[in-house]
């Protein structure tokens, strides 16, 4: 890409150990664009920051690190966009600490169009993974660009639904964005960088973190005009996520689920304190106030189901174990565990952990 030629100022001063975004954004409504802050003299800046920090401003270290990010948005699909930039994303300018920086790598357009933030529990239900994918495939089929986070579990599932669409998909990182966290989505994240966007507010070079993921929650939510929680315990960090929507204004969306599961209570708390329940995409649509009037259709109507029959008739939608099901349907151990081996294979029904069986929705084929 072209560089502005005023690029190496926002770096340096963004790449400043011990600089952070709240001071870089003192530093803007002060004396103006970084190139102006950077001809200040020393002395001026001393009010916003301490003498070391000043002193690193202008080291070796932080001219290294600004040569390394310029190169790396010289490669073609590589964007870095400063708070001046007409393609920053406008919601986030609504929110209370908007980085001063972005790095970007794919479709940078996609910041500007109406979008959803879909979270969940990394370790997630097989049915919570289809529910994710295919709420957010009709979603981003709807138009509405879908915002995750890259991690296991959900927001994979997210992720591989909005790719599904002509929305898209937008993944927001916890690290620097040449770096792939966690390593078992470095398949998906390629596909994103291809037909989507990867973001992420850190340095090049950003290893995992702890602090930085709750960090990158407000981004997600702030990208969104709302945030969408398919599965989450009550201490998920999805909570993160939904009350960072709420703080800032957006809509908040939850999916419920069955009492006994640990990961819907997550979700029945939200919908306690005023989420929306969501059972189906046009749930969310209609509550996104204009968006239906901007053109977009709903994709969501199903044909009635047809009525079920055999085992999984008997099965209803908690986990259940054989001995229930031999219960319920008059047949012998051998024959539930023979008919449960089968509807696993077919993707009908699937295993949990202390020998329960939990019937799966079909969805599509990930």
């Amino acid at each position: 890409m072209s560089q502005d030629p005023g690029l190496a100022s926002w770096l340096q001063l963004a790449l400043t150990p011990g600089l952070g975004s709240a001071t870089f954004r003192s530093l803007l409504r002060q004396f103006g664009l970084p190139q102006a802050i950077l001809a200040r003299r020393r002395a001026e800046l001393a009010p916003f920051a301490a003498p070391a920090v000043l002193a690193a401003l202008d080291s070796d270290e932080v001219s290294q690190a600004v040569s390394r990010a310029r190169a790396w948005a010289d490669q073609p699909g590589h964007f870095v966009i400063t708070l001046a930039d007409e393609s920053y994303p406008r919601l986030l300018l609504e929110i209370p600490d908007p980085p001063p920086l972005l790095y970007a790598r794919g479709r940078v357009e996609l910041l500007s169009r109406q979008a959803l933030a879909v979270v969940g529990s990394r370790n997630a239900t097989l049915q919570g993974e289809a529910n994710a994918q295919t709420m957010a495939k009709a979603l981003s089929e709807a138009g509405l660009t879908i915002v995750s986070g890259l991690a296991l579990g959900i927001d994979a599932a997210a992720h591989r639904g909005g790719l599904g669409g002509t929305g898209s998909t937008i993944a927001v990182l916890g690290t620097g964005i040449d770096i792939v966290y966690p390593q078992r989505n470095a398949p998906l994240a390629a596909q994103i960088a291809e037909r989507g966007v990867l973001l992420s507010e850190f340095p090049l070079g950003t290893a995992p973190a702890g602090p930085n993921f709750p960090r990158r929650n407000r981004l997600i939510s702030g990208l969104a005009r709302g945030c969408l929680v398919v599965e989450a315990a009550l201490a998920s960090g999805s909570l993160i996520t939904a009350r960072a929507a709420a703080d800032q204004g957006r809509e908040v969306f939850a999916i419920p689920g069955s009492i006994h599961s640990p990961l819907a209570k997550g979700c029945h708390a939200l919908i306690k304190s005023g989420a929306k329940l969501v059972e189906s995409a046009d749930d969310v649509l209609a509550e996104l106030s204009g968006f239906r009037a901007s053109g977009f259709a709903s994709t969501t109507k199903q044909a009635p189901a047809a009525p079920e029959s055999g085992l999984l008739a008997h099965m209803g939608h908690d986990p259940v174990d054989v001995d229930a099901l031999c219960s319920r349907a008059g047949l012998s151990a051998d024959q539930v565990s023979s008919e449960l081996l089968r509807l696993e294979l077919d993707g009908r029904v699937a295993v949990l952990p202390g020998g329960l069986y939990q019937r799966l929705e079909k969805a599509e084929r990930r």
